[in-house]
């Protein structure tokens, strides 16, 4: 088990990471989600033990290990600008833990051969890293990494090199390599939908801290702040002031909300909404979604989806419906927004009632 207790790395007077405490368990799956320079980086050289930190103290296994250099400890950790040992063959590049631990040749064969099938790598065992694509030598690192056969792997952004198809695939078989090893799995992205992909239990970071950490799906349906719940959506996610006024959420332009049952015994005040960009739709979704005016800013399509950025009491919105879509600049449309699917946070930003529900 790996423990932070009250954590902060302090750089020149400014704070990297802030009171973080965490407690990660062997064997289990465990995101870092945040934009850039949130401080996942930052959390993962404390894990290792590249750096030590301010305040605060790190635990492994119930031993205080704040002062113990990476050297000395059983970490593998693999970045997004991958690092190979540039004179050595793919094999010896993934075989070099295996022999610094002094495992016998067959051992060594067996588990550079079984890294290697996974990662695509065998035909290039012989090549040094230089004769190699960019992807292929990040999967020499994830490869290094895999037989190392680590107490703690920490992976920072790890396949944002590689292709589509491999990426899918190693997100599916990496956690259960690592799992199955009893090593406690640490993955750091930007991207919310890899989150989802990976599961296990996600950190959401947002300048050094972590705003919430749980199982992912928990953590992406129930924020407990607005802080987390922007974390977990991209797109960005769609929000408005409004106001709760006895049974009604009341929104610029003449526009109601009705307020969903389980929320009805919040106090009427001043809220903030929050809803994804799929739950922003052209057709009626429920019996108590409510239409509402707005005019189209832009339209974005990727392939079979479409991205329409639109303009609401001087916010911005983006609604993602599949298939084409073709709007004129300026156009007004009506969109629906279902109250089944909207958060709602407090002047403080944290989510009031018994839910923030963003149903998947």
């Amino acid at each position: 088990m790996l423990e932070l207790r009250n954590v902060t790395k302090t750089v020149a007077g400014v704070d990297h990471i802030r009171d973080v405490s965490l407690t990660l368990r062997h064997g289990s799956l465990n995101v870092l989600l945040g934009p850039t320079l949130s401080g996942k980086t930052s959390l993962m050289r404390l894990m290792a033990g590249l750096d030590v930190p301010t305040h605060g103290s790190v635990w492994l296994d119930g031993v205080n290990v704040t002062g113990t250099p990476v050297q000395k400890r059983n970490v593998a950790m693999v970045y997004q600008q991958f690092i190979n040992y540039p004179a050595m063959t793919v094999f010896e590049n993934i075989a070099s833990p295996l022999r610094v631990a002094g495992a016998d040749k067959a051992t060594i064969e067996r588990e550079v051969e079984r890294a290697a099938s996974l990662l695509r790598l065998t035909p290039y065992l012989d090549r040094t890293p230089l004769n190699l694509s960019g992807g292929q030598q990040q999967r020499t690192a994830l490869a290094r990494a895999i037989v190392k056969n680590a107490s703690l792997v920490l992976l920072d952004e790890p396949l944002a090199n590689l292709d589509y198809k491999l990426r899918e695939e190693l997100r599916e078989e990496l956690p259960k390599i690592f799992a199955a090893a009893g090593t406690i799995f640490v993955y750091a992205t930007t991207e919310p939908q890899e989150a989802l992909l990976l599961g296990g239990n996600t950190a959401t970071l947002s300048e050094g801290r972590v705003t919430q950490f749980g199982p992912t799906i928990e953590v992406f349906r129930k924020p407990d702040d607005l802080v987390t719940a922007k974390t977990f959506a991209d797109p960005p996610l769609n929000t408005i002031m409004l106001r709760k006024i006895g049974s009604s959420f009341q929104l610029d332009g003449g526009v109601n909300l009705p307020v969903p049952d389980d929320l009805a015994g919040i106090a009427d005040a001043s809220y903030t909404i929050g809803f994804q960009p799929h739950h922003l739709s052209l057709s009626r979704t429920g019996p108590s979604a409510v239409p509402v005016k707005a005019k189209v800013s832009v339209t974005e399509i990727t392939g079979s989806e479409s991205f329409v950025h639109l303009d609401f009491a001087d916010v911005r919105w983006v609604m993602l419906e599949h298939g084409i879509l073709s709007f004129e600049a300026d156009e007004e449309i009506e969109v629906f927004i279902d109250p089944r699917h909207i958060m709602v946070f407090d002047a403080d930003g944290r989510s009031a009632g018994p839910r923030a529900k963003l149903a998947a």
